[in-house]
């Protein structure tokens, strides 16, 4: 059996990796192939184009890129007629998976898409496309299964990966310690895993910081970097800004900084359920251009950037759209921050609404449903040999 995956953004590199062994361990000769990122490839996916390179967000960074997105289409086109692997499976990033959905379709080749589109959030009549092209979709929240099923969508509810990753994650002990220094107080900052997003929200976030140092001058803030570019680009707006700010950086620590912090400054994205899963308080922020937002606005049709404010139906976690200057969504963001860190109880108000949310929807198991899934609608030899004894009858 042959897999084809495409996932786009680092999410969705570390969710199909682990879907991959899943499957593996239940077809142990399954062989994968398809776009992705160094996690996947880790797990032993022959990786033909390294797409999360490409990972951006709003219209003026998808345009340069757009031929690349087309030659990887046409090849991928190319690969699904001359030699069809036995599934195609799609993971979130859907301006550029429509097209291999499409692509796979036209082949006959059984489409599943794991961490689908959030349509019910924004652009609802895209539904058409996934009906045309996705045999069935594979459901991350129990809402979002039952919008799919009222547009007349093949979907299975299987829970949300990132509840897995974040039971298996065995933290390290000793770093949390460090961290938790009866000395100081600990803030935790997540500044994005997007290059532009570091670019544009992190010098905002230094501005909180310096603002809290003032009002809070045993604090010490744990930057959370995806990679290790994301590092050097951090360290360089420090450096520029100049001053003292007591500011750490670190690489792969995304997990011990969210258990091991007080509270986060966080850019919004998926990493938000694990600030849930672990109860970390955090204020949510994304700065975007006026014309994103101006078309963001035409298309969105949800209350909330953020997952676990989505699933409440309410602000739990604080949240803060900055568009043209920032002045007065720093003060507003500093202020809830400084008043976390001065009274116990406000915070304990927000940790409390995430002790009873976890409560609520956190799930583990997500990734081996989803494998569970695919398998059960696959013949037990792969759609090639179930045509060859078709044939042969």
């Amino acid at each position: 059996m042959r897999i084809f995956f495409s996932a786009g953004e680092p999410s969705g590199d570390q969710h199909a990796a682990h879907l991959m062994h899943e499957l593996r361990q239940r077809r142990p000769g399954v062989e994968f192939s398809g776009y992705g990122g160094p996690l996947m490839e880790r797990a032993g996916c022959r990786l033909d184009f390294p797409l999360t390179d490409l990972a951006v967000m709003g219209i003026w960074r998808v345009v340069p890129l757009l031929w690349k997105f087309l030659a990887l289409v046409r090849r991928a086109g190319r690969s699904f007629r001359e030699s069809p692997p036995d599934a195609v499976v799609l993971v979130d990033f859907p301006g550029f998976n429509w097209w291999i959905a499409r692509k796979a379709k036209a082949a006959g080749i059984p489409v599943f898409y794991y961490m689908p589109p959030q349509l019910w959030a924004w652009a609802s009549w895209r539904v058409n496309k996934v009906r045309r092209f996705v045999d069935c979709v594979l459901s991350a929240l129990p809402f979002e299964r039952d919008w799919y099923a009222e547009h007349g969508v093949q979907v299975e509810y299987v829970g949300h990966p990132f509840f897995d990753d974040v039971a298996d994650r065995r933290l390290d002990d000793e770093f949390c310690d460090s961290i938790r220094s009866p000395e100081t107080r600990t803030v935790g900052v997540l500044p994005g895993s997007r290059n532009h997003e570091v670019g544009r929200n992190f010098p905002v976030m230094l501005e909180v910081m310096e603002q809290l140092t003032l009002r809070h001058p045993n604090l010490r803030f744990v930057v959370a970097c995806y990679k290790e570019a994301h590092r050097a680009a951090c360290a360089r707006m420090i450096a520029v800004r100049g001053g003292e700010l007591p500011i750490e950086l670190h690489v792969g620590r995304t997990s011990e900084i969210i258990d091991a912090a007080e509270c986060c400054l966080m850019v919004s994205g998926s990493v938000s359920l694990e600030l849930l899963a672990r109860e970390t308080p955090a204020v949510v922020m994304y700065r975007t251009d006026r014309l994103t937002y101006w078309i963001a606005r035409m298309l969105v049709a949800c209350k909330f950037m953020s997952l676990p404010n989505l699933m409440a139906g309410r602000a739990i976690l604080p949240e803060h759209l900055i568009v043209g200057r920032p002045a007065e969504q720093i003060n507003i963001m500093t202020g809830i921050l400084d008043g976390w860190l001065a009274d116990a109880t406000l915070m304990e108000l927000t940790t409390g609404a995430l002790r009873r949310l976890k409560a609520e929807v956190v799930r583990t198991g997500a990734t081996a449903c989803a494998a569970d899934a695919i398998l059960d609608r696959l013949p037990a030899g792969g759609i090639k040999s179930s045509t060859a004894r078709r044939a042969a009858a």
